[in-house]
């Protein structure tokens, strides 16, 4: 059963540093003895197509005749870009191209240059897989239509090899086009028809193994604007870059010049088309992209406040409690922990009835809002008990902290309707301790410290007793 697209992982790259430090032996054997057994391969076959004459190969087709190259180091070296990451093919296929210039005679600096063609190609391919999570085993109609759209820019962008392999081989002007055409059809063909279907066979089994090592994955930062854009440009840049190419081959065989400004004008109406549809498709993106945003938002908010008063919830509230008991133990300093209960909460609700005791959990909270710091954060842990912490604070200031704060709601008055009055709340106060084995002994201890504080009267705060003792 094969995955909605919402479940399909995003494209990472297997980090060969990552491998190198945390990799087991066996895993850094074979994956590194396997790349490096494949570059050799891809050099030898790169070499091949030379002695073999696979360049340039003439094929009728509907009394046409098409030409094709078939080049080998390219099925490995895609299936190892688009499997693992882009320096995993693009090292293969810079080697195997570099190889095959300098084996026909291409000069040093050129051959340097010529290198580049492929890897570019695979650049572009992985742009698009960054700025679109694609599932890569090409099930689903609009997986392998993206795939193939793919292929066709990528080949287009490395067929740029073929201009720098007919200059260098001082072909004239109408023998360009079996070695352009060659190179970027047999790419485009070769990449569909062979890669395609041994990427659908092989990416299940390498997506489960990358799954299960995502400590080896090199990180990748979340810009899906910048990648789509990037994805726009190159595929409209391949198109632009391939109708110009053809068109200027073209009109080597045409020897009519009304036609040849019909089909320039031509050209240039289809390169506007192209231009408006890639900026419409942007503007069209970053307005969904904008939408998706504040829903997420509102989502994410929802997920993690208390509706009635606006603080974290519970599970929010534990998960940060969690996060700052790890920064605190780690760094050494002090952090303190606030729970506060609202006195004698019940009579409120029966005396003035539960809307009049939900406007007074609105009130503390907004008087917790009004004396917490940036650093802070509070949170409604359940029914009328608060929790609030401090970070990077010691027992005296939060014991100054908690007076103030209890001060202040003893004098903010609460008003509902035609109703108006005043609450007072008791504080527990508990600073981390570096020998306790989890956040949720810091808890209770102010936990604790509260209970303390309802037993000894009310409208106080009580610290902790180790904290009770060290100020003493």
């Amino acid at each position: 059963m094969s995955k909605p697209d919402a479940e399909v992982q995003p494209y990472r790259e297997l980090s060969p540093l990552r491998l190198w430090r945390g990799g087991s032996r066996r895993q850094q054997a074979c994956l590194f003895g396997g790349w490096l057994a494949a570059l050799a391969l891809c050099v030898g076959l790169g070499v091949g197509m030379v002695v073999w004459r696979w360049s340039g190969i003439p094929f009728e087709f509907g009394g046409v005749a098409i030409y094709l190259t078939v080049y080998p180091p390219l099925w490995i070296c895609l299936l190892l870009t688009l499997a693992l990451g882009w320096w995993w093919g693009a090292i293969p296929a810079y080697c195997a191209t570099l190889a095959l210039g300098l084996y026909s005679g291409m000069p040093l600096p050129w051959a340097l240059l010529f290198g580049l063609a492929n890897p570019l190609g695979f650049a572009v391919m992985v742009i698009g897989y960054q700025a679109i999570s694609m599932r890569r085993d090409l099930r689903g109609l609009s997986a392998l239509l993206f795939y193939v759209q793919q292929s066709f820019v990528a080949s287009v962008f490395s067929s740029s090899g073929a201009l720098i392999w007919s200059y260098t081989n001082d072909y004239d002007r109408t023998a360009l086009l079996p070695v352009w055409q060659g190179w970027w059809l047999g790419a485009f063909l070769q990449s569909v028809l062979i890669v395609g279907p041994l990427m659908a066979m092989l990416w299940p089994r390498a997506e489960r193994w990358l799954a299960a090592h995502p400590q080896l994955m090199r990180d990748t930062p979340a810009r899906s604007r910048v990648s789509l854009l990037g994805l726009l440009a190159s595929i409209t840049l391949g198109v632009v870059v391939y109708g110009y190419a053809t068109f200027s081959l073209a009109e080597a065989q045409l020897n009519h010049d009304a036609l040849r400004q019909t089909m320039w004008i031509f050209y240039w109406v289809f390169v506007a088309i192209v231009l408006f549809m890639a900026f419409f498709g942007y503007q069209l993106f970053t307005h969904w992209q904008k939408s998706q945003d504040v829903l997420l938002e509102a989502l994410q908010k929802l997920a993690t406040t208390d509706a009635l008063t606006g603080l974290l919830n519970r599970r929010e509230a534990d998960r940060r409690l969690a996060a700052e008991w790890e920064r605190t133990r780690r760094s050494g300093h002090s952090t303190a922990m606030l729970l506060l209960d609202i006195d004698h909460f019940k009579q409120i609700n029966d005396r003035y009835g539960h809307p009049a005791g939900d406007a007074a959990l609105r009130q503390l909270a907004n008087v917790m809002r009004s004396v917490m710091r940036k650093v802070d954060f509070g949170a409604r842990y359940g029914g009328e008990e608060f929790l609030i912490v401090l970070p990077e604070s010691g027992q005296r200031g939060a014991h100054a902290f908690a007076e103030r704060l209890r001060q202040e709601v003893e004098e903010a008055v609460v008003r509902h309707e035609q109703l108006s009055f005043q609450m007072r709340v008791s504080i527990g106060v508990a600073i981390v301790r570096q020998d306790e084995a989890s956040y949720e002994r810091w808890f209770a201890r102010a936990d604790q410290a509260l209970y303390r504080a309802k037993q000894g009267g009310r409208n106080r705060t009580e610290l902790d007793r180790p904290a009770v003792e060290k100020l003493a």
